[in-house]
């Protein structure tokens, strides 16, 4: 199907208006002239760039991603409590340790934000998402999301609940 002109114009329009509103709060203005800038820059940028991004699923569930932001703000609270009263607790009764999540999750963006919201929940490192390979929208069988845990108490349950609290979510967004 040929792209309009409004697409080819504005392959990005989040994007864009992202960066018409960063270049106006930097300016702190609204004069003609940071209006003008705003907006070239604004379609532009995006222009110029179009051919070093990847081409990723359409994303169209708002909600289940504000969702899904907000479960992750409050896992990340509650993991800064858990680190806090380990970090304080006597070292000895640590138990770090790596895990390999099993992943049914496929497509680079979906693979990178599970990977990225298990590095920012405190006590938690993604290490690596195996196998590794250049194209990760390729199927290359089975896949696994290595974990570093700074209290390792169950794998099974940690499994679980990654893959029910962030993958499942993730699958359901991005419809794979």
């Amino acid at each position: 199907m040929m792209a309009s002109w409004t697409e080819k114009l504005i392959p990005t329009p989040a994007r864009s208006v992202m960066l018409f509103v960063v270049w106006l709060l930097l300016n702190n203005s609204l004069a003609p002239v940071h209006l003008v800038a705003a907006t070239i820059l604004a379609l532009a940028i995006p222009l110029i760039t179009a051919s070093f991004r990847d081409k990723h699923t359409p994303f169209t569930h708002w909600r289940l991603a504000l969702l899904y932001l907000l479960k992750v703000l409050g896992d990340i609270v509650l993991a800064n409590v858990q680190v806090i009263r380990i970090v304080l607790g006597p070292n000895r009764l640590l138990r770090p340790g790596f895990v390999m999540v099993p992943l049914e999750l496929r497509g680079a963006l979906p693979l990178s934000i599970l990977a990225c919201t298990v590095s920012l929940t405190p006590g938690t490192v993604s290490a690596e998402i195996l196998p590794y390979q250049n194209d990760p929208n390729e199927d290359v069988g089975e896949r696994f999301l290595l974990i570093h845990v700074l209290d390792l108490a169950d794998e099974a349950a940690l499994m679980r609940e990654i893959k029910q609290r962030y993958e499942q979510p993730l699958q359901e967004m991005f419809g794979c």
